[in-house]
């Protein structure tokens, strides 16, 4: 049984269209890229949750989210257990940085959209590199769940 959890993100990416990842190296769950964010905390929005997660990530204050990018589901293990997270990804952008807090959530790179199909290790969202490609008025992909 897998306990359901809400989660939410955010994209950035620079003007020269670099994206913000972490890198995760996770015992139970691998390696993996994602952007930053977390975890919905109760009675929090996700653009709430975003903006929470990206200033205790990376110390920014000065972003917010954007128009919504996809949602998705998927199963991995968090503080031990088997959850079912559902994400919400937002898109944004901003300067070409590193994080101004001491001590970042992760290994932390800005990389071009293309590089990602060749890190050889998963990207969280799924086919990131195809949605930063999409025009900005299209509507959020919602993928479901994805094993």
């Amino acid at each position: 049984m897998r306990t359901p959890r809400r989660a939410a993100r955010i994209v950035i990416l620079s003007p020269t269209g670099s994206v913000f990842l972490f890198r995760e190296i996770h015992s139970r769950n691998g390696i993996h890229w994602l952007p930053p964010g977390g975890g919905i905390d109760p009675g929090e929005t996700p653009e709430e949750c975003v903006m929470r997660e990206l200033r205790e990530e990376t110390g920014w204050t000065d972003l917010a989210p954007g128009r919504l990018l996809c949602t998705w589901e998927h199963d991995f293990i968090h503080t031990g257990r088997r959850v079912r997270q559902h994400e919400h990804i937002y898109l944004t952008t901003g300067p070409h940085r590193p994080p101004s807090t001491d001590t970042p959530q992760a290994e932390w790179h800005w990389l071009k959209p293309e590089r990602l199909a060749s890190l050889g290790e998963p990207v969280w969202p799924p086919k990131l590199a195809e949605l930063l490609t999409s025009p900005a008025g299209q509507e959020p992909v919602h993928f479901g769940l994805v094993r």
